[in-house]
């Protein structure tokens, strides 16, 4: 009887642990969830992360509603994100600058990319291009840097800016090929593509989810993508590892939550997240947008982001970025 008595009291003692978990977990989401992003409507991000909410909304009952917080390179909507009640309501929708590249760039930050937030989900890689207009008679990246080498300093290559994904991935480049290209800074991507529209630069190296509309509408041609190897659905444009072996600078969107957030909500909303990804037409709508889906559980998630944090402290170091 003891003995029965003993495990009847430790099973009890088990379930009383887990059924608060599961409970909370069967009762959320029972009020809006809102998702922080750090971009403008309209952008890559924001349109990715609209059709996943609006799917998202279905599934659980509740809306999930998009915050966009644009501005101070990605630190305005991440700091709005690590000061949210860890309740399971407030995610934030991150991209490689607010959880790894920002931490080269600025001496002080008013958020913790590390400690503030817990790995939800990743969504899918978001590659560069170097992009041209339709008309320009540059015809392919060997093209582009042998006219950069014949004449240095006089081709000019648009990007965001010098301390911006775009830039730094401009300036690797420059590195790693020996081009001598003058770097035109420019406030977004969209002013950037207007000026390459306008004939002001040669070229721009930008995000695909940005220009991929422009290059189908057969405005902007694709030199080259910064992705490790080709991409679906672009087969024909090589990467630049084909010319520079080991080169891949990708962006990337993924699903985080302040630290703290319940645990039985951070694994509901990685399966919910994870099992919309794995449909067919879900993948194939945010292909559409630029992005290339890859989903990842939490696990998952928080080893790339290590291994990414690894991997720009070397290229920072190659290429003298220091923060400020």
């Amino acid at each position: 009887m003891e003995r029965r008595s003993f495990i009847q009291t430790a099973i009890g003692g088990i379930a009383a642990a887990v059924l608060p978990a599961w409970a909370q977990a069967q009762a959320w989401p029972d009020k809006p969830v809102k998702w922080i992003l750090s971009q403008p409507p309209g952008s890559g991000p924001d349109n990715v992360a609209r059709l996943l909410g609006d799917r998202l909304t279905a599934k659980l009952g509740q809306a999930v509603v998009i915050d966009n917080k644009p501005g101070g390179q990605n630190v305005i909507g991440a700091q709005a994100a690590a000061r949210s009640a860890p309740d399971g309501y407030s995610f934030y929708f991150a991209t490689t600058a607010a959880l790894v590249t920002n931490s080269f760039l600025f001496k002080t930050m008013p958020y913790d990319p590390v400690k503030d937030f817990v790995p939800v989900a990743f969504v899918a890689i978001s590659p560069f291009a170097v992009l041209v207009r339709a008309e320009s008679p540059i015809i392919s990246i060997q093209d582009l840097i042998a006219r950069s080498k014949a004449a240095p300093g006089k081709l000019s290559v648009g990007n965001e800016g010098p301390r911006t994904f775009g830039g730094i991935i401009a300036r690797l480049i420059n590195a790693r090929t020996g081009m001598q290209a003058n770097l035109v800074s420019y406030a977004s991507v969209s002013v950037s593509v207007t000026d390459l529209l306008g004939g002001h630069t040669d070229c721009i190296v930008a995000d695909l989810a940005s220009t991929a509309q422009l290059v189908r509408q057969g405005k902007l041609r694709l030199l080259a993508v910064t992705s490790a190897k080709r991409l679906p659905g672009w087969d024909q444009t090589p990467a630049l590892a084909e010319l520079l072996p080991g080169f891949e600078m990708v962006g990337w969107f993924g699903l985080v939550a302040p630290t703290g957030t319940p645990q039985a909500v951070i694994s509901r909303m990685g399966r919910e997240v994870n099992a919309l990804l794995g449909e067919k037409e879900v993948a194939e709508r945010i292909l559409n947008v630029g992005p290339i889906v890859d989903p990842g559980s939490a696990e998952k998630f928080g080893a790339f982001l290590q291994d990414e944090r690894n991997r720009w402290a070397q290229v920072a170091k190659e290429i003298g970025l220091l923060p400020e």
